[in-house]
């Protein structure tokens, strides 16, 4: 069994609305083999709780508008280093650069299939003002 059509239109839209917002590392894997609980992780990172929360706000707002998503649960609002939003489909894990060495999520995934995400969210980006390529 392989992740569903819903799980990998929501991947696809929390992916380029965290990728908005200047998340690290996106990544996605098809857990539908090894979970029942969800067809998909999606994970990305930030250097700052304050950039976790605005990618948090992103992605909620996104799946509502593009997809009527509204998340089942949601964990680790209060620290704001580690935020997964459940929306049953799909997880999402938007951490704190730190934490997310530290927990490494995809050393315990990396069996799983990747999921193909939009260029836009994978191609390199140069996020220094005043780079050439302003």
């Amino acid at each position: 069994m392989t992740a569903s059509e819903r799980a990998a239109q929501l991947v696809r839209i929390a992916a380029e609305a965290a990728g908005d917002k200047l998340a690290d590392d996106i990544l996605a894997y098809d857990v539908s083999e090894q979970l029942v609980i969800t067809d998909a992780f999606l994970l990305c990172s930030a250097p700052s709780d304050r950039q976790v929360r605005a990618i948090v706000d992103e992605v909620e707002k996104r799946l509502r508008e593009e997809a009527d998503a509204r998340p089942v649960r949601r964990e680790g609002e209060r620290e704001g280093r580690w935020i997964l939003l459940d929306y049953a489909d799909i997880i999402v894990h938007i951490q704190h650069e730190e934490d997310r060495m530290f927990y490494a999520l995809e050393r315990l995934w990396k069996d799983c299939p990747v999921l193909e995400l939009p260029e836009s969210v994978t191609a390199p980006q140069s996020r220094a003002v005043g780079s050439p390529s302003d």
